[in-house]
């Protein structure tokens, strides 16, 4: 399930994602993150993964064409959790989805960079 933050603004997007993570949430995710680029020309994007315990495989393929389609217009990526795979994941994503990701504790954090 994916779910906006609060805190999200028109060129930082926070998200949740908890539960499984499917190919309808990108058929969410697309459009959101496509019309912040095309009014802001980029954006920073924070993904809290603490509640993910994976992503389902018929995602993955959607999961892709996202960061072909988003990656270069990606300024900043954080990635929040609280297990060893979410720190690898935001080493892939760091060539792939943004220009730059970086993994974080907190929230708090993460905001803290994605907005300095």
């Amino acid at each position: 399930m994916l779910c906006t933050m609060d805190r999200s603004t028109d060129t930082v997007l926070c998200y949740t994602l908890s539960g499984d993570v499917t190919k309808a949430d990108y058929q969410t995710l697309n459009p959101a993150v496509a019309a912040a680029i095309k009014a802001n020309g980029s954006i920073s994007l924070l993904s809290d993964l603490t509640d993910l315990p994976w992503e389902q495989a018929s995602a993955w393929g959607s999961d892709l064409g996202f960061g072909k389609q988003v990656g270069d217009s990606v300024e900043k990526m954080a990635i929040v959790g609280d297990k060893g795979w979410e720190k690898h994941l935001t080493k892939l994503a760091d060539p792939f989805y943004a220009k730059e990701a970086k993994y974080f504790d907190t929230t708090d954090d993460a905001w803290s960079w994605l907005t300095s």
